[in-house]
């Protein structure tokens, strides 16, 4: 018999699932910078993949498949990704982040200020680069032999994208390295030609638990033993690897389709009294950040929430914290005006009527606080 408390867990997990399934209904989703929806051709490969349960890494017959399979699978990522590197497979970005700067060969280290958090918990004391006003990296503070510096290529935030092959240039003339976080530009825009680049399924409609670590050369980081040709150990994830390689072939028109619908949204914003964060500047199409004068962020999400529409503030990672966006300060923003910015992100299911409600409702809520 199971026990009390077993018995309890149980019905909380149960309640929780219907209480998910229930939420799903009616609602609008624009959190897809957190996560985007599976796929239908990768939760196809994915199905396909639970039946070849094999270890690849397995000498025998069935081991050789699901090699065979894994081996297709990094083939297709690179060529989709017009890569021509190496590929370690990874737990996510996170993790890629992690074998990127905290197993590269010594030397000073940079990371620019508006970095995910991923970037300064796998490198905390690494020199922090200012940014300017609108949120570009100044590298003028790199210096030392063959520096190695950590900048994002669209930051999550904002959505404000780097002009990484420039500064890979600038960074190669003194035999430096770039690791570029794509996290949120992989399978939307072209990767920037850098030497070590993160990339995670779950932000372009694969699985979430999968990512990458592209690299130029294996001599980039330092290899630990076990699987990925020894660089990065524990049994291969294959039915999220397959995952990932269906869905960066599944995505179409994701970023020329988000750009109409964000154009959409700011006109409404602007004409409501709001601020566009980075306006005039680089972004990636399908991340927008908004500022609503006088109206904190959490008052928003719930009033956005209530009406059955999820945005964020900022990265989901910090979402739920009291700390205000170490992105928009770095930026030059004071933390009351910070404060008051929510993000707001496309994914390949977005309608303009979705987009339409949403800027609907923020008219309402800003003409509410101009009336107050």
């Amino acid at each position: 018999m199971p026990s009390e408390r077993g018995f309890y867990i149980g019905s909380c997990i149960r309640l929780a699932i219907l209480e998910g399934a229930r939420l799903g209904q009616g609602r609008i989703y624009l959190d897809h910078a957190a996560t985007t929806p599976v796929l239908p051709a990768a939760r196809a490969a994915m199905i396909e993949a639970l039946e070849r349960w094999h270890n690849p890494s397995s000498p025998h017959a069935e081991g050789r498949a699901a090699k065979a399979a894994l081996e297709d699978a990094r083939e297709r990522i690179a060529a989709a990704l017009g890569w021509n590197g190496k590929i370690v497979f990874t737990s996510g970005a996170s993790e890629a982040l992690a074998i990127a700067l905290g197993r590269g060969r010594a030397g000073p280290r940079y990371v620019s200020a508006v970095e995910h958090d991923a970037v300064f918990r796998a490198a905390p004391d690494a020199i922090r680069l200012p940014v300017r006003p609108d949120g570009s990296a100044d590298l003028g503070p790199v210096t030392g032999e063959r520096p190695l510096v950590a900048i994002q290529h669209a930051n999550n935030e904002t959505g404000i994208v780097q002009p990484l092959d420039e500064l890979v240039d600038k960074l190669r003339v003194r035999g430096g390295i770039l690791v570029a976080d794509c996290a949120q530009t992989a399978g939307k825009i072209a990767l920037p030609d850098a030497d070590l680049i993160a990339i995670s399924a779950h932000k372009f409609g694969g699985p979430p638990g999968v990512g990458a670590l592209l690299l130029k050369d294996f001599d980039l980081v330092e290899p630990v033993g076990g699987q990925e040709q020894g660089y990065r150990p524990g049994t291969h994830n294959l039915p999220g690897i397959l995952g990932m390689a269906a869905a960066l072939y599944a995505v179409k028109d994701w970023v020329a389709k988000s750009a109409e619908l964000r154009r959409r949204l700011e006109k409404a914003v602007v004409g409501a009294g709001g601020e566009v964060v980075g306006a005039g500047g680089p972004r990636i199409a399908t991340i927008g950040a908004y500022r609503m004068p006088a109206v904190p962020a959490n008052a928003q999400l719930i009033q956005f929430d209530i009406a059955r529409i999820a945005v964020s503030a900022g990265s989901a990672c910090s979402s739920g914290s009291l700390k205000a966006s170490h992105v928009l300060a770095a930026m030059g923003w004071d933390e009351s005006a910070a404060r008051e910015v929510v993000r707001v992100s496309f994914g390949p299911s977005t309608s303009e009527a979705e987009v339409d409600r949403f800027a609907e409702l923020w008219t309402v809520v800003a003409g509410k606080r101009r009336a107050a």
